[in-house]
């Protein structure tokens, strides 16, 4: 659905090559501090089919690429913000029930929300289930995809980009995720979650959010908890992927 990586036009914090997360550690504590209440945005379920079939397909895929058999989403760590690269949530939807073959292998593509472009935000798939949205992060990472064909049209929607902030807040403070995992879909590569067992894929991504917007993306979730009085957590500590 996207076009390949295109080179990061912002500055990059580098901290050295990435260890090898653990993929059963407890979750950290959270920096998360809260004197607000966030409240949940409204949400519509717009399922897809995620029976037991697509699930032992997920079950099979994380073998493959995270090193255990599982379809279940634990203790999730980080927040990939996607766009969709089409214009209606219906296209979208249709593409991530079809549980097509993606790069040759199922479960097909999906996302946990979608964030349409009037702001309404639609739920895919339980939380407490793994979607293939990321290379290397779906083992820990919650997808959110937006209606749109590029960053700038989702960042410049003021109704998309409301509930998408919200939702994301949210997200942060019910599962104790800092902004700096709060990452887009091209910095992946540089977070310390990234973790995939197939050589030829280690350095596969996508260019949708890469870090100039992500930057602006931040900086507007900072806002948003600095009204709610709350806090966010660390910054990103960017590793080297050595891609």
């Amino acid at each position: 659905m996207k076009r390949a990586l295109v080179a990061a036009v912002a500055a990059v914090t580098i901290v050295g090559a990435a260890p090898a997360p653990s993929l059963h550690a407890a979750p950290a504590p959270s920096e998360i501090r809260a004197t607000g209440t966030i409240r949940k945005p409204p949400v519509k379920w717009k399922a897809i089919p995620f029976g037991a079939k697509r699930k032992r397909e997920m079950a099979a895929y994380s073998k493959r690429h995270y090193g255990r058999r599982t379809w279940h989403l634990r203790h999730p760590k980080v927040i990939v913000e996607h766009y969709t690269d089409g214009t209606t949530f219906s296209g979208a939807w249709n593409t991530f029930a079809s549980n097509a073959k993606h790069d040759g292998e199922l479960p097909g593509t999906c996302a946990h929300f979608i964030v349409d472009r009037d702001g309404t935000i639609y739920q895919l798939v339980p939380l407490k289930v793994r979607c293939r949205h990321a290379i290397g992060m779906n083992w820990t990472a919650i997808g959110i995809e937006h209606v749109g064909t590029s960053d700038k049209m989702v960042l410049g929607d003021h109704a998309q980009m409301r509930s998408s902030l919200r939702l994301t807040l949210w997200l942060m403070h019910t599962y104790g995720i800092n902004i700096g995992n709060v990452i887009g879909h091209a910095e992946t590569l540089q977070s310390p979650y990234h973790h995939e067992l197939y050589k030829s894929w280690r350095c596969m991504t996508h260019a949708d959010f890469p870090h100039w917007a992500m930057h602006i993306y931040r900086h507007r979730v900072r806002r948003l908890a600095h009204k709610r009085g709350t806090g966010v957590g660390a910054p990103p500590a960017w590793v080297d992927s050595g891609c």
